[in-house]
């Protein structure tokens, strides 16, 4: 993703390793929309940065293809709840991840790898870190990655026309977690991904109990978003129903309250780690990655 050719400055100097390698706890990265698993500007940067600083480490960056084209392309247009049994698949076939791992998305791999967790639990997801992801979905692409932005421009005139028609809710991934606060009844019927894990149709109890069995699940809200709209769904919070100006947090949403996915409850055990960084979205320093989420890692 463009984004990371400034946002993450590469220095000559990595720091002081992180302790020993043994028993280190693997990591699975999901990258976002228009990026690959091994863009040595982005998700191969990340990778690289996590292995010098945790010697030893085990990094697997997900890709959806047999290629990085592919896997670019099915970021846009591969069913989401396909990639994502795709990658369970992969999960559960790697003997390195059987004793557990850690999983750090960026972006919409945030909401993907939380699907993961709450649909897979074997081999099982200890941390979770969604950096930039859209847990309530977005109503809006103010702003589109790289050069990706004649792909954004159809995706919008796309949404315009019919977000939650059965075409585009299986051909366009963007659609799969597109929620219109005007058309909440629309949303919670049509759409084929968002409104399945965040449980709007029901409750599905293994979800809630898969996704409670996490350690940590870790929010990164980029304070100067402007891709995500409302930004405040990277800290799971939305616009108020019926309306597309005032947002509430987690904490007010019927989600919340009803614990339909345990939030509640894993808020209550100290569970939900909601962090703020300055900038706009993917745009953060390595001093704040290595002093942030590296702890989360170890």
């Amino acid at each position: 993703m463009a984004a990371f050719r400034t946002a993450v400055p590469v220095l000559a100097l990595l720091g002081l390793c992180l302790g020993p390698a043994a028993a280190v706890t693997p990591l699975v990265i999901w990258h976002g929309m228009g990026d690959s698993c091994c863009n040595p500007v982005s998700m191969g940067y990340i990778q690289k940065l996590v292995e010098k600083k945790i010697p030893g480490i085990y990094v697997l960056s997900l890709k959806i293809g047999s290629n990085l084209i592919q896997d670019m392309e099915n970021s846009f247009f591969m069913n989401v709840n396909d990639q994502v049994s795709e990658v369970c698949s992969q999960l559960a076939t790697d003997p390195r991840l059987k004793g557990g791992y850690n999983a750090m998305g960026f972006s919409q791999g945030g909401q993907f790898l939380r699907a993961v967790a709450q649909r897979c639990p074997s081999p099982p997801m200890l941390n979770l870190i969604s950096v930039g992801g859209q847990h309530q979905g977005v109503y809006g692409f103010p702003r589109c990655p790289g050069e990706s932005s004649h792909i954004c421009d159809w995706i919008r005139k796309t949404l315009d026309l019919g977000a939650y028609t059965k075409a585009v809710q299986e051909h366009l991934v963007q659609a799969e977690y597109w929620h219109d606060p005007l058309k909440e009844e629309d949303y919670r019927k049509n759409s084929i991904f968002l409104a399945d894990i965040n449980q709007e149709r029901g409750i599905n109890e293994t979800y809630k109990k898969n996704l409670m069995a996490l350690k940590k699940f870790v929010m990164v809200k980029f304070l100067n978003d402007t891709m995500v709209d409302p930004p405040i769904s990277e800290w799971f919070g939305f616009y108020k129903s019926g309306q597309a100006k005032e947002t509430i947090p987690l904490q007010e949403t019927s989600l919340y309250k009803e614990d339909r996915l345990g939030l509640q409850e894993m808020d209550k055990a100290g569970k939900l780690v909601f962090l703020g960084v300055k900038g706009d979205h993917l745009h953060f320093s390595e001093e704040w990655f290595d002093s942030t989420i590296l702890p989360f890692l170890q």
